[in-house]
């Protein structure tokens, strides 16, 4: 051959990335743009509440019965904020709902998740039987309860202490269904070797299972902490002592007391509120893992 060959190369086709790999920002499509249309929608229909129940509390009790209504007051005061506070023994009722807010939510933690390992990893006599009661217990209302449960506490004396108000919201049928149908889903792999190598089954309840389970335990510790602390009819029912009262019930008294003040219930709500949102803010990234594991996101 007289002429050199020429060699071509070819360069290999270069395959673009998305835009969200590459950096870039998403393109809005019409989808997008109706989620995020509808999501401020939900927010404001959230927020809007929380916003008049904060701007009512900041008017002087005169503006909250005037008409028109309007956001605004003819001047900002916090003073229904400081009748609340001095009317009543708010921090003893605030330390009160803490105290059995957490005991509650600790205690229900506990016994939903041995509960809950119980009825997917032992075999008894019985145990169709015993869960399919749990799940009836979903769907009967707590206020059906009501009576029994305060016969039963009188009989054992815990009228106006914090076991009185804290023992009957431990048992929770829907955090054990949550928590079996978590359990059902970790691998009994890890608890067979574990086994092998000579652990029993408490061990390996608290050293395999509950550690894989702490995204599930988190939200269920959340949930049952906000349902505790807006708790107002069981704590209504079994305290009548001031100094046992919760964060609720004592604010619910207070306003009896000085009869419809719109600024002063505002500003009441406020204060109950604000705990919760605070530890929403905290541990938001908890809750929705903990939904995302237990299946509910798409119920």
């Amino acid at each position: 051959m007289s002429g050199s060959a020429t060699v071509t190369t070819r360069s290999a086709p270069r395959t673009e990335r998305p835009a969200e790999a590459g950096g870039r920002r998403p393109r809005w499509t019409r989808g997008r743009i109706v989620l995020l249309v509808v999501a401020l929608l939900l927010t404001a229909a959230w927020l809007l509440p929380l916003a008049w129940a904060v701007a009512t509390s900041l008017k002087p009790e005169g503006d909250t019965t005037k008409t028109p209504l309007s956001w605004i007051g003819s001047r900002v005061t916090f003073d229904a904020y400081s009748k609340v506070w001095e009317s009543g023994d708010l921090m003893i009722w605030l330390m009160n709902s803490a105290y059995i807010s957490v005991m509650t939510t600790l205690l229900t933690v506990v016994t939903c998740a041995m509960a809950a390992y119980g009825f997917t990893r032992t075999d008894f006599r019985g145990r169709r039987l015993l869960y399919g009661l749990v799940l009836a217990g979903i769907m009967v209302p707590p206020q059906v309860l009501i009576a029994p449960l305060f016969r039963e506490m009188v009989q054992l004396g815990l009228v106006d202490t914090y076991w009185g108000v804290i023992l009957p919201q431990v048992a929770v049928p829907a955090m054990v269904f949550i928590l079996v149908k978590f359990f059902e889903g970790v691998p009994r792999e890890l608890e067979e070797a574990a086994f092998v190598d000579g652990a029993g089954r408490w061990r390996v309840f608290w050293t395999i299972v509950i550690p894989l389970s702490r995204p599930v335990l988190a939200a269920v510790a959340i949930f049952t902490f906000i349902s505790t602390w807006n708790n107002f009819l069981w704590p209504f029912l079994v305290t009548t002592d001031p100094g046992g009262m919760t964060l609720p019930v004592g604010l619910v008294n207070v306003q009896s007391t000085f009869g419809v003040r719109y600024a002063q219930i505002m500003a009441s709500l406020v204060i109950a509120g604000m705990p919760l949102l605070i530890v929403f803010a905290f541990f938001q990234r908890q809750i929705v893992r903990g939904i995302a594991h237990t299946g509910l996101a798409g119920q």
